[in-house]
């Protein structure tokens, strides 16, 4: 069976920085639901489309087709009164862009003795990456799948 629209494409990934540093590799297999549903980088789907178990794909994609720019707003400095006694650099919470009123997680990347510094930004947001796959099973969608909008079952939502 080959890539298409309402088909449960499985595959292995491998993503790189513009620099050709691995970030992140899948240790089991994955699974999204081909053909508009959000489950995958878009030009990554478009890339997948007609392929079959076994092929692969490298797709470099800029910020705007990955995780976004990165937009500076998204930076700010708060009262560390505003954080529980036991906030750490790492620890996400859920706030609103001041511009966008859009909800983001925002992850703290400093603690000071009175302020504590947010970033609503993606981890990779303003990197170049490349998105290296092979694909291992291609299967038509159920109805349940296709109504719902993503896959259940193995490799997908349980």
């Amino acid at each position: 069976m080959i890539v298409a629209k309402n088909t449960v494409v499985t595959l292995t990934y491998r993503l790189f920085d513009g620099q050709g540093n691995l970030i992140e590799e899948s240790q089991q297999p994955v699974s999204y639901l081909h053909g508009g549903y959000h489950g995958i980088f878009p030009l990554v789907e478009d890339a997948l489309e007609g392929k079959q178990p076994g092929d692969q794909c490298s797709v470099t994609m800029e910020p705007e087709n990955a995780f976004g720019e990165y937009d500076a707003a998204l930076v700010r400095v708060e009262d560390r009164a505003l954080f529980p006694a036991e906030v750490r650099v790492g620890m996400q919470f859920e706030g609103r862009g001041e511009q966008s009123g859009e909800v983001h997680i925002f992850t703290v990347t400093e603690v000071a003795e009175d302020k504590v510094v947010v970033d609503g930004n993606h981890p990779l947001a303003g990197m170049r990456l490349r998105f290296d796959c092979q694909v291992t099973d291609v299967r038509p969608a159920t109805p349940e799948e296709l109504a719902h909008g993503h896959v259940h079952g193995p490799h997908g939502h349980h």
